[in-house]
Formats: C-alpha cells, sequence, structure tokens
C-alpha cells in the first residue's frame, strides 16, 4: 500500500490504508474515552451481539455534550429490538430483489446521461459526474423527493460528513460544542426540508417510500413526525453515500491495479468480485459505533459495562488472520467475508441497491473509457473524515 498512500496523497487519519496495523484487536484510548475493536474475529462478535453492543451510543455521551433540542428516534442505525425491527421492515418492501434489479434500466440509463453531459463539457471528474449524482437521484425518485434539489443534498451531506473532527468523550464539553452545533446546521435544514415533504404527502399521498413512512403504523399506531424525519434523512443518507465511495474507491483500485483493469475489461462477469474487494480493501463506512450494556470480554480485555466501542471495520477487513496479503488487491478472492455492509440485524438495507448501481456504472464506465486512468496533473482528494474511506474529487483523463 506504500506506493498507494503517496500516489493519491491518503490522509493520515485514514490510518488502516497505511499498511499493517501493530497492537492488540481491542484497547481502551484513554484520550477519547473509547474502546477500539480493530481484529476481525473481535468484530464479528460485536455486531452479531446487538444485545451486549448497543447500538443506542447516545446512552453514553456525556448530558454536557448531547445536543439540545435533537432527537434520534426513527433513525434506524441508532435502534435496538424490538423497536429497529419494526421499522425495518416497514421499508423493506423497498428494497426487495425484484424491486432492485426493475431499477437496473433505469440506472444505466443515468449512468448514460451523465457520462453525455460530462463528455459535451470534455472532462470527466468522477465523483461530481457520475458518483454522487447517480444515487442520489435513484434514491430521491424512490423517497419521492425532487432530484433537482440534489445539490441541497450534497451540502447537506458535505457539511455532516466532510470534516476531519475526531469524536471524543474525553475532551471538555465546551471545546466540541461548537463542531457538534455546526455539524447540526445541515441536519436540521435536511429535518425542515423532509418534514415540509412529510406534510405533503399526507395531503396529497403518493406510490413512494415517504408516503409509506408516513401512513406507516407500528404496534397500530402512525410513527410520529420526528421520526418519519429522521427515518427520511437516513434513507436519504445512507441511500447515496455509500455507493458514491464505492464507485469512486473501485475506479480508484483499478488506477492502481491496471492489470485488474485488464482483468475485468476482458471478462465483465468478474464485476461483483472487483467490488467486494474494492469494499473490502477501502471500506467505506470505516468506523460504527456501539456501546456496551453489560461487562463483556473480548479480544482478551474485559470492557466494561456502558461504555462506548468504536468497531473498525476498515481495519479488520485487512485483518490478516482472515485475510491474507490483506493490503494487496485481489478480486479473485474466494471467500471475501468482508463486513463493509456490516453484519447482523443492522446489515446494510440498500446493500442490493448499491451492490446494482455500482455493477451498472462500472460496466459502462469500462465501455466508455479505455483505460480508467486518473490525472496525474490534477490529484485525487480524498475525503478528510477520520471515519469513512472515500474521494471527494477523482479526475479521470
Amino acid at each position: 500500500m506504500t506506493d498507494i498512500v503517496k500516489r493519491y496523497n491518503i490522509p493520515e487519519q485514514l490510518f488502516w490504508l497505511h499498511g499493517p496495523r501493530s497492537g492488540p484487536p481491542v484497547e481502551y484510548d484513554a484520550a477519547t474515552g473509547m474502546w477500539n475493536v480493530y481484529g476481525y474475529p473481535e468484530l464479528h462478535e460485536v455486531l452479531s451481539d446487538p444485545a451486549t453492543f448497543s447500538s443506542d451510543t447516545m446512552r453514553v455521551v456525556p448530558e454536557a455534550l448531547k445536543p439540545k433540542d435533537f432527537s434520534l428516534k426513527g433513525f434506524i442505525t441508532q435502534i435496538d429490538p424490538p423497536e429497529h425491527g419494526k421499522l425495518r421492515k416497514l421499508v423493506s418492501s423497498a428494497f426487495t430483489r425484484k424491486v432492485v434489479a426493475d431499477l437496473e434500466p433505469r440506472i444505466a440509463a443515468l449512468t448514460h446521461e451523465l457520462l453525455d453531459a460530462a463528455q459535451d463539457r470534455g472532462r470527466l471528474e468522477l465523483v461530481t459526474d457520475l458518483a454522487y449524482p447517480l444515487p442520489v437521484i435513484v434514491i430521491a425518485e424512490l423517497l419521492g423527493v425532487p432530484s433537482s434539489d440534489r445539490a441541497l443534498f450534497k451540502q447537506w451531506a458535505d457539511g455532516l460528513f466532510q470534516r476531519d473532527t475526531k469524536v471524543s468523550l474525553a475532551e471538555p464539553a465546551e471545546d466540541q460544542r461548537v463542531n457538534v452545533e455546526t455539524s447540526l446546521k445541515p441536519w436540521r435544514e435536511m429535518s425542515d426540508y423532509l418534514a415540509g415533504h412529510a406534510a405533503e404527502r399526507r395531503k396529497q399521498p403518493r406510490a413512494d417510500l415517504l408516503t409509506k413512512l408516513v401512513e406507516a403504523e407500528v404496534d397500530g399506531e402512525r410513527l410520529p413526525d420526528d421520526q418519519v424525519v429522521n427515518f427520511a434523512i437516513i434513507l436519504l443518507l445512507a441511500g447515496h453515500i455509500t455507493t458514491t465511495m464505492l464507485l469512486g474507491n473501485t475506479v480508484l483500485c483499478l488506477d492502481a491495479y491496471p492489470e485488474q483493469q485488464d482483468k475485468v475489461r476482458a471478462d465483465r462477469s468478474s464485476i461483483p468480485d472487483v467490488i467486494e474487494e474494492s469494499l473490502r480493501l477501502f471500506t467505506p463506512f470505516a468506523a460504527l459505533g456501539r456501546s456496551t450494556t453489560r461487562e463483556v470480554e473480548l479480544g482478551g480485555v474485559t470492557i466494561p459495562a456502558d461504555q462506548m466501542v468504536m468497531t473498525w471495520v476498515g481495519v479488520a477487513n485487512r485483518d490478516p488472520r482472515q485475510f491474507p496479503d490483506p493490503d494487496v488487491f485481489n478480486p479473485d478472492r474466494d471467500p471475501n467475508p468482508h463486513l463493509a455492509f456490516g453484519r447482523g440485524i443492522h446489515f446494510c438495507l440498500g446493500a442490493p441497491l448499491a451492490r446494482l448501481e455500482g455493477r451498472v456504472a462500472l460496466n459502462i464506465l469500462l465501455d466508455r473509457l479505455n483505460p480508467l486512468r486518473t490525472d496525474p496533473d490534477d490529484p485525487v482528494e480524498f475525503m478528510p473524515t477520520p471515519t469513512m474511506t472515500g474521494v471527494r474529487r477523482l479526475p479521470l483523463i
């Protein structure tokens, strides 16, 4: 990975991309007040045991750090059973194998339209021209909000994720309050936007996901407004960010390993394997938070109850105990049980859609660009976020 780190100027905070990690698979970090899980089997255990490792991380955040007038109700990634299962069931029908497969012609048409527009401009910057707009248009159409507002969605997503601030429970609340408020501004704007669309659906229902949320009942009662809005936020954000990073990262892998690009160009049936290996090597959401509900032994250490645990998926996906030559991009890995989409009850609901968008877009890119090559005179830029692996600019020749 050393050559790739230098070639693409990968930020130091993305430490899992800078070569093999030394140290124990689980350790406490006094500087942040959190436990870190780096090992594959240890992380596998965490994600498979939601009763011990709760997704409700706000319960262990000090009161002084909790933002006021802010609710995570309906935020499905932060909810435990049984509420989690009830909410997930509400939208699972929108991501069935058949529903997703039926989107393929639309995804292909959009990919060609976006690449045609870039060709007319005479330049292709992958993120702006394809990797961002493609998935955001698809999820906006599913959700039922105007895809023409995607510049707004990007502004909000950038405000939330394009930040280099590290999470810490140990630093004084006063030092972190400004960062918290800054990150909440786009969240509140997004909430207001989706609340307006939800109110309109109550008056005029449509055949879209937002209407389904507005009309849904859990235990015989309609979802409260804040739950509808928070659920819609996670669908809109998670529905495009993962695919945006997946597409950029996969093209980057094929640029860094031209022999693999030649192989997949000759045999398109290997595109899914290329995508899976990209997800392993450059895991988009590289860290996930959990909180312990009881004292638990993990990786040879004892973690007390009510502790924040950061699970470093990006590091676990490079654990040599699970993956031989973990820093090598090898689409022929079989099996390739990476954890990029999570595991267990919180396995990514949109994984089939992300994989389809990646497969369709990559196939068309290979048809239209030979070779797929970055521009040495216009460097790649990585996102600065310490827990995410993705490019924010990827100019291609």
